[in-house]
């Protein structure tokens, strides 16, 4: 039985926490005080520390060095607050092996505490620079990322699945749990979702939490492939086979053998590509073009749409018997905007992530910024949300915070929006008509009355906007500009 201890200054944290850990198997005991937990640790070892960052006596930090000097092979997992999550990334990279901010949910220090302690002991080094790169995700995995910058790059398959943010709305919960649902079986998978929402890491998360974790994980897009080079791409060629093909090539499904094989935008795959790749899941076999030879392949498929298959089925689109060899489980990413709540957990892990890139702090975010954010549509989903981080680092100086004046301009659009909405639409009808027999006024104040509509229809989002009307998105700002439409 594995032990923990846990290390906490409010008795009801210490409580609930022990009698959690222990209804789950585990042998929990707690202390409130630091001292007291340095004596405990030289009376007997534990496997685990949960450690507040705060406590009365001392803080996580020099804790966390007092715990290394004693059981330097304890993992250590700090609780902390939000206002506390840089101090508790810079204690990551010295010893900690994650950390968890506050409030607490059950399920998610349960899977912390069962993850940390299912890694294999790793040899002690010093601590990390500060300077040093550090894991972007939930679940920091130090020990992981050293291992991928020793891979040479011509073996890494996929992005490494410590990127992903694991939410905790209620829709970021209910797609966890359908991933480690499935994960465990070869079923095939499709995954819905629109452009940007992360298909594609959920495909890896899959694969990451399958029994052929092991094996490589490949990933195509199927978006802008021709149906000759769909099939090079997929079963590969032989030297020689069509003009420009100088060297025989091995295909993705080859690649994948034994692991995933993630097909992104499937949809588009032309219809006769769309027969060989029945036969291959059926036939478990593969011919490169320009070859004979059969060549026996072992693959999970996960393959994704922004778009119902059932629905390009039905269009004539898609062949129905390949729908259902895909469809044995299905599972839609829900868009940013309908998870709001996972939102400061998201720009808190891309404001990790880009000031590691940019050699930088990470920088506060002004309340503005965050009614935007809280605002805004986000047709980009997640995708978007980490270019705006990007974007707004890079504009703000040091020892700023985030403005409203370094985001997009479809943000800033919502920063204003309220004052557009209670002062009115802009020009007022009297401005607008100045002779009801002036043909050229009429056809204005019709092309007024119908931007504002559709404005209002899609709660300002000047993206859609441009869609429905049937324009580029600059046109529309310059009938806005021409139509004194204020906001």
């Amino acid at each position: 039985m594995k032990s923990i201890l846990i290390i906490d200054d409010e008795i009801n944290i210490c409580t609930l926490l022990s009698k959690f850990l222990s209804k789950h198997g585990f042998k929990a005991e707690s202390t409130m005080s630091g001292a007291t937990a340095l004596k405990m640790l030289k009376e007997k070892p534990y496997d685990l520390i949960l450690c507040d960052y705060r406590l009365k006596d001392t803080d996580g930090a020099q804790l966390l060095n007092d715990i290394r000097q004693i059981r330097p092979r304890t993992v250590v997992i700090i609780i902390t607050g939000y206002t506390d999550v840089r101090i508790a990334v810079d204690m990551v990279k010295n010893g900690a092996y994650d950390y968890i901010s506050k409030p607490l949910y059950p399920d998610e220090i349960l899977a912390l505490v069962q993850k940390a302690l299912s890694q294999e002991p790793v040899p002690l080094r010093e601590p990390v620079a500060a300077t040093a790169p550090v894991s972007a995700g939930r679940v920091v995995e130090e020990e992981k990322v050293v291992e991928e910058e020793k891979t040479p790059l011509s073996l890494k398959s996929s992005k490494p699945n410590d990127k992903y943010v694991y939410g905790k709305s209620h829709a970021a919960k209910e797609l966890y749990r359908q991933i480690t649902l499935v994960a465990p079986t070869d079923y095939s998978v499709i995954v819905y979702g629109e452009t940007g929402t992360g298909k594609e890491s959920v495909a890896n998360l899959i694969h990451q939490n399958s029994q052929r974790k092991n094996e490589p994980f490949v990933a195509l897009d199927c978006g802008s492939l021709s149906k000759e080079l769909a099939a090079s791409e997929l079963f590969g060629h032989e030297k020689g086979s069509f003009t420009g093909a100088i060297n025989t090539k091995i295909g993705a499904f080859e690649q994948a053998h034994g692991g995933t094989l993630f097909l992104d935008e499937i949809a588009n795959l032309s219809y006769d590509i769309q027969v060989a790749l029945l036969r291959v899941i059926q036939e478990k076999q593969i011919r490169r073009v320009g070859s004979l030879k059969e060549i026996a392949v072992d693959v999970r498929l996960v393959v994704a749409s922004n778009e119902k298959l059932s629905e390009s089925v039905q269009k004539g689109k898609f062949r129905e018997d390949l729908f259902h060899r895909f469809n044995e489980f299905t599972i839609y990413i829900p868009p940013l905007r309908e998870r709001l709540d996972d939102l400061p957990q998201l720009v808190d892990t891309f404001m990790l992530q880009v000031s590691r890139e940019l050699g930088k702090q990470p920088i506060p975010i002004s309340s503005d910024v965050w009614d935007c954010f809280r605002r805004y549509d986000w047709p980009g989903n997640i995708r978007e949300l980490k270019n705006v981080i990007r974007r707004a680092c890079l504009l703000t100086p040091a020892d700023e915070e985030i403005a409203v004046e370094t985001l997009p301009l479809e943000l800033k659009e919502e920063s204003t929006r309220e004052s557009f909405s209670s002062s009115g639409d802009g020009m007022e009808e009297h401005d607008m008509i100045t002779d009801a027999n002036d043909l050229k006024a009429v056809a204005l104040k019709a092309e007024y009355n119908k931007i504002i509509n559709v404005l209002k229809a899609v709660k300002y989002n000047k993206t859609k906007a441009a869609q429905l009307l049937n324009i580029d998105r600059k046109t529309l700002y310059n009938k806005l500009r021409l139509l004194n439409i204020n906001y």
